[in-house]
């Protein structure tokens, strides 16, 4: 495919999203194939079933496909699940009192990969988040200075590699190549922040169907993520047990009447469905349906503070939250989550698309769109994400047996 050209499939436990973009001017993207397609065989980031989930991503596929009239051979996939884990590394490599070069900010992140990760685990991304050198710390970038000692923070994500592996068989069976997976807030950071955010400090919150992904960014750079296996489902699971509801008809009720804040609904304020064993539909209160909504919300929320509690860098996001995902469409959800958090919150969705639009523009579509981004930035600089292969040997086997033939007597 064209270079220009690139491919994210969002595969959520509620829908997949593949979208085709063309690169335009300087960090323009033009959307050029949109394919969503309900998901199937995934629950909360994982594979339930191998077949159905391949099926899904074919529809979406096959979609993009045909709206865009190019062939989509490979794409960067979106990853979550509680299976996703991280950690905070320190590399260190001598330099001589020489120039440092690339060569050495990539020795740097693999001794920072150094670190005891088990077997049954895979590293997903390496991302660097500052550089010492000689013992002066806070450099962004040290490629021409002259050290002699560099040491790099990386921040490394890691994932169940059987997970990984299953999501790369479904995504391969729908014929198309991984390049790369990309972990979902860190695909919705692409587009939802802004600069004075990532480098004041703040935490992103991507609320999806079946899970809350989250990551924290200081001073420019990842510095905590993590995926709690709860989302949006969970709320659609309580209404739909509370007023008796198929789950599909659950689902339709929350998006057209549910709030989240319940002391907001007037008592007068009803709605009509029909609910299992009636003949007719029947009125139920909004203000019933909003408590319900509320305590789930909060419940959701109250992990999120319990996570960046325990990371350590609570004290250190004065610019807030910054809310996305489908989820963060509930009405009033806002208001809630500035409460429950106590601190600024806003919700975020993608802005300033051209060309097939119509859908994106939802805080639904924030990972989606982030993707793109991600290939984007992946184009035209040194990736965020580092997998250096091991070195290259050629061995010339007639040389050797040379060798051996000249040293035997």
């Amino acid at each position: 495919m064209d270079e220009s050209i690139v491919v994210g499939i969002d595969i959520g436990t509620t829908k997949v999203c593949t979208l085709v973009a063309r690169i335009e001017g300087e960090r323009n993207l033009r959307i050029l194939g949109v394919g969503i397609a309900p998901s199937q065989g995934i629950r909360k980031g994982n594979i339930i079933d191998l077949a159905a989930a391949s099926q899904a991503i074919a529809r979406s596929v096959e979609k993009a496909q045909r709206t865009s009239g190019l062939e989509i051979t490979s794409a960067l996939v979106s990853l979550a699940g509680s299976h996703v884990s991280s950690v905070n590394s320190r590399g260190v490599v001598g330099i001589s009192g020489r120039v440092i070069d690339q060569y050495d900010v990539d020795r740097a992140l693999e001794s920072a990969q150094a670190v005891a990760i088990p077997h049954n685990r895979e590293i997903i991304h390496v991302i660097q988040r500052g550089f010492t050198v000689d013992g002066q710390d806070g450099i962004r970038m040290p490629v021409g200075m002259h050290g002699y000692r560099l040491e790099v923070e990386a921040h490394i994500i890691t994932a169940a590699a059987a997970t990984v592996e299953n999501l790369r068989q479904c995504v391969q069976a729908a014929g198309v190549q991984v390049s790369q997976f990309v972990l979902n807030p860190l695909a919705s950071a692409e587009v939802v922040l802004t600069e004075t955010e990532r480098q004041m400090g703040c935490v992103v919150v991507d609320i999806g169907g079946g899970t809350t992904d989250m990551a924290i960014y200081i001073d420019g750079d990842v510095w905590h993520t993590m995926v709690i296996a709860i989302g949006g489902n969970l709320v659609t699971s309580d209404i739909a047990q509370g007023l008796r509801l198929p789950i599909s008809q659950a689902e339709e009720v929350k998006k057209e009447h549910a709030f989240a804040v319940e002391s907001a609904i007037s008592a007068d304020d009803v709605f009509t469905t029909r609910p299992f064993g009636e003949d007719q539909p029947i009125q139920f209160s909004r203000k019933d349906l909003a408590m319900i909504t509320e305590a789930r919300l909060e419940e959701i929320f109250t992990f999120v503070m319990q996570e960046i509690k325990r990371s350590g860098y609570d004290g250190l996001l004065p610019a807030g939250m910054i809310l996305t995902g489908g989820s963060s469409l509930i009405p009033g959800i806002k208001d809630l989550a500035s409460r429950v958090m106590n601190m600024p919150t806003r919700v975020a969705r993608p802005e300033n698309l051209i060309g097939l639009v119509d859908q994106l523009n939802s805080p639904a579509y924030s990972t989606s769109v982030g993707l793109l981004y991600w290939a984007m930035f992946l184009n035209e600089t040194a990736p965020k994400t580092h997998r250096k292969p091991g070195p290259q040997i050629n061995v010339n086997w007639d040389t050797i047996k040379n060798i051996f033939k000249n040293l035997l007597p």
